[in-house]
């Protein structure tokens, strides 16, 4: 069984961050070697993350569901799968919340987990996980801090900006990039949810472990 219990500092507010760590698209473009599929009608999503144990590199593939509290900024993830030869099984639960920080203006995201695995991989894992959470932590945090100092995701495509540019007779500035197609899936995944149309996802989910990083990130 691999233990998270982690404790990262963000210089930015607690609402600005909870926007961001609800989000599924905005917290995959904060790791690296994950990517997104599909969406189902009960809410969950597919989604792969590849991972890098000394030598080896191992994709795992999971049934991902989320449960948000929005008034407390506190969520719970619940994941299923197996790498990519289905040699090795998992199931993987976490809590996360998002509080004010010491400093005004700043947050502490909490995060603790545990992960179960199954199978002929799961020794090996469990030797490097360490030193892999601790490298993943390090390179997620500074996804994070960037992300949450950039634009507020609500102020790409729509807002105050948005409606002068209307009112002006030019037409909005759309993001672009990995980051606005990942959203874009989520809004979609949101709109099933709520009775909408069907929407076509961002992209596909690769299981094949060494193809991941066409189209992700590593």
């Amino acid at each position: 069984m691999i233990s998270i219990k982690e404790e990262i500092a963000v210089p930015s507010p607690p609402e600005r961050v909870w926007e961001i760590i609800s989000d599924p698209s905005a917290v995959v473009s904060c790791i690296g070697g994950a990517e997104l599929g599909a969406s189902h009608d009960d809410g969950s999503f597919d989604g792969t993350l590849a991972v890098r144990f000394g030598g080896l590199r191992v994709t795992f593939a999971a049934r991902v569901a989320l449960d948000l509290d929005e008034t407390a900024h506190e969520g719970r993830l619940t994941a299923r799968g197996a790498d990519g030869q289905r040699a090795t099984r998992f199931t993987a639960e976490a809590t996360f919340r998002v509080t004010e920080g010491a400093a005004p203006g700043s947050s502490l995201v909490f995060c603790d987990g545990e992960i179960k695995l199954n199978g002929k991989l799961a020794k090996l894992i469990e030797s490097g996980a360490g030193m892999v959470v601790s490298r993943m932590t390090k390179e997620f945090t500074a996804e994070l801090v960037e992300l949450c100092a950039g634009t507020p995701v609500a102020a790409d495509a729509s807002g105050p900006a948005a409606a002068e540019a209307a009112d002006a007779g030019a037409a909005p500035t759309r993001p672009t990039g990995l980051l606005a197609r990942l959203r874009a899936w989520w809004s979609g995944r949101r709109a099933r949810r709520g009775g909408g149309p069907p929407q076509t996802p961002a992209g596909s989910v690769n299981t094949s472990g060494e193809a991941l990083g066409q189209g992700g990130r590593r």
